[in-house]
């Protein structure tokens, strides 16, 4: 026998093995203290030192078959090699674009459900990629062939279960959608029938306490791998307990996608918090406290497919207490530093303006907010995710405001914006907070931009371009963007507003000596906005002539060639990058650089073969002569 002392989380660390030691002296005994025969760990995989668990905890892995065992397929997933050209934050791309399915990618702690907000470009059956990912193996010395990087592409689009890899709050498995592909981050584990039930099952009993012992018993921190998985011991189920288990599984899983549902950039999204519960919806807490009481019954099944007895019991969730720094409470705060790193959620006052300012775009439905309109049905778990979130205006419905992508900051204009988020307001019967255009001009893209960046991706959809004091606003809105929009707002804005503003100016200077001292202080700010907004029109006439934005570029190389407008500095700087590379061809897959470089990006296309396919341009590749000794070009 070999004695073992646990000290997790006890501090300092000197004085608690001291403690225990002299207590193990003294009378044989001590709660950190374990007497295990090391040759009891070689039943878990691997052998580890898991002294703090029983000896019929241990044996689990010989009593039972594992996960792979028992019928289930458990495969890693697709590693794009350059995330910034192939993949996507959802609200980047065009809502019904087939061609960028959803990706499962990790994320943050969140079992049962977890929002999936990245998509990746996987046009005519990822061919792009796949020329990429060849390229990219090949010039590290590696075999060429795509699915070395892009593992188990036969399993993409069907449902399953996944889960992130590596997380700061433990482990949590999610339903995953038909129709998405799942990442190397993001794992998956499939039924050979497909089968709901037998899914949702094991939803359950994945996300208990028990299986959760049984994978930290093989492994160190934070790295939920597929090999640890596949060799988790997983209990027999009757008809009886599978179904309850499913029901159960489902419950979770709706109850969770509700703490989604106030968040805008969430498929799920429905309405925000504030009014979400005025209409009578659950709220957050009971969401939770009913979580709990499903983890508990969950919890107490499995525990008994298990064979575990009381004793067993409270080893396992002594030890989960110690070890699993989140639980349901933490759904919402517990990130993933790789894939969440910056995201956030509003404020309750915040979430609404912002939601507000989403009505007036045309973005968000007024009739869900006012009863007017239905609300969907609910989906299953594992429907696939749909094009648009159910708080989203339909295609075809008539918007709050008629608009052509663009809005102002300006005072008495009919498209004023401010205006339009007081008028959504009163129409839901919601107090405007505070002066709603003085957050719209210091406040609301700050939080904006920081609400809208995930997974390392920053991608606003709502661009202020503005004069260099910020006097005067344009807000455009990225999903209507086209090469005619710069000049609607020099057209339909900019010229009126200069045209207003030198008429103004000019009735003043003819007052000459009789201007009053408020007519002088109207007088100098007048010039100042006159030679602003020249400014903005000369700026925005210049770059209208080649700029041709086109979504399947994302956000910031789309927004990258108007860094100048923007007055927010930290994005200003972002996009005045992003530019800079631009111009040095880092970026010559996108649309924009073939606008703006025709002949360099053409050239580099006779000998890049996902270049060519990136702009349709394949009749210009030119394959390579295989070198001497080669054994053959690589499959597709």
């Amino acid at each position: 026998m070999a004695l073992f002392f646990r000290l997790i989380g006890k501090a300092p660390l000197e004085r608690a093995l001291e403690r225990s030691v002299g207590a193990v002296r003294e009378r044989g005994m001590h709660e950190d203290a374990y007497s295990v025969d090391p040759k009891d760990f070689a039943a878990i995989p691997g052998m580890p030192f898991a002294y703090w668990t029983n000896q019929k905890i241990r044996t689990t892995f010989k009593r039972l078959n594992s996960v792979v065992s028992s019928g289930f397929i458990v495969a890693s997933g697709a590693s794009s090699k350059n995330d910034e050209r192939f993949i996507r934050l959802h609200w980047e791309c065009r809502v019904d674009d087939s061609a960028f399915p959803f990706l499962a990618k990790g994320g943050k702690y969140s079992p049962y459900y977890a929002p999936i907000y990245l998509r990746i470009n996987w046009r005519n059956d990822g061919d792009e990629i796949k020329s990429f990912v060849q390229e990219y193996r090949r010039s590290r010395g590696f075999s060429p062939h795509w699915t070395a990087a892009l593992l188990n592409a036969n399993l993409y689009f069907r449902q399953g279960i996944t889960w992130p890899r590596r997380t700061q709050g433990g482990l949590s498995l999610r339903a995953l959608p038909r129709g998405c592909i799942f990442g190397d981050k993001g794992p998956a584990a499939f039924t050979a029938g497909d089968g709901s039930v037998d899914l949702l099952s094991m939803l359950a009993v994945v996300n208990s306490a028990a299986f959760r012992q049984l994978v930290s018993l093989q492994m160190a921190f934070g790295s939920y791998e597929v090999g640890v998985i596949k060799k988790t011991p997983y209990p027999n189920l009757d008809v009886v307990h599978k179904s309850e288990l499913a029901r159960l599984a489902d419950r979770a899983w709706r109850l969770t996608r509700t703490l989604s549902a106030t968040d805008e950039t969430c498929v799920a999204f429905y309405l925000p918090a504030a009014l979400r519960e005025r209409l009578g919806h659950e709220g957050p807490e009971n969401a939770r406290v009913s979580l709990k009481n499903i983890e508990v019954e969950v919890d107490a099944i499995v525990f008994g497919l298990y064979g575990f007895g009381e004793t067993d019991c409270v080893t396992i969730v002594a030890s989960a207490d110690e070890t699993d720094e989140s639980d349901f409470d933490d759904i919402e705060s517990s990130e993933d530093g790789d894939d969440e790193d910056d995201a956030i959620l509003l404020g309750q006052t915040d979430a609404l303006l912002s939601w507000a300012t989403g009505v007036s775009f045309g973005r968000f439905d007024l009739r869900v907010a006012t009863g007017e309109r239905d609300a969907p049905p609910e989906p299953d778990p594992f429907d696939p995710l749909p094009a648009k979130s159910p708080g989203m205006l339909p295609d075809g419905a008539a918007p709050f405001h008629v608009h052509n992508g663009i809005l102002v900051d300006d005072r008495g204009h009919p498209h004023d914006l401010p205006r339009l988020i007081e008028e959504v307001l009163a129409r839901v019967q919601a107090d405007a907070p505070g002066d709603v255009r003085r957050w719209l001009l210091l406040d609301f893209f700050p939080l904006h931009l920081k609400q809208y960046s995930k997974s390392r991706r920053k991608a606003p959809i709502y661009w202020p371009l503005s004069t260099s004091s910020g006097s005067y606003t344009l807000w455009l809105y990225y999903p209507n963007l086209t090469s005619q929009t710069l000049y609607i707002a020099v057209n339909d804005f900019v010229e009126p507003k200069l045209k207003q503003v030198s008429r103004d100016t000019a009735m003043l200077r003819n007052k000459g000596t009789a201007r009053s001292r408020d007519d002088e202080k109207a007088f100098e700010a007048l010039q100042n906005l006159e030679l602003e907004l020249i400014e903005l029109r000369d700026t925005l006439l210049q770059i209208a002539p080649t700029y041709r934005p086109n979504q399947d570029d994302g956000v910031q190389i789309t927004a990258a060639p108007l860094w100048q407008l923007f007055r927010q500095k930290p994005w200003q700087k972002i996009l005045r990058d992003t530019w800079a590379k631009l111009e040095k061809g880092n970026y010559d897959w996108s649309h924009l650089a073939m606008a703006y470089w025709p002949d360099r990006v053409r050239e580099k296309c006779k000998t890049d073969k996902s270049l060519a396919i990136a702009h349709h341009l394949e009749h210009l590749y030119v394959e390579p002569e295989p070198k001497s000794g080669s054994k053959g070009k690589a499959g597709k």
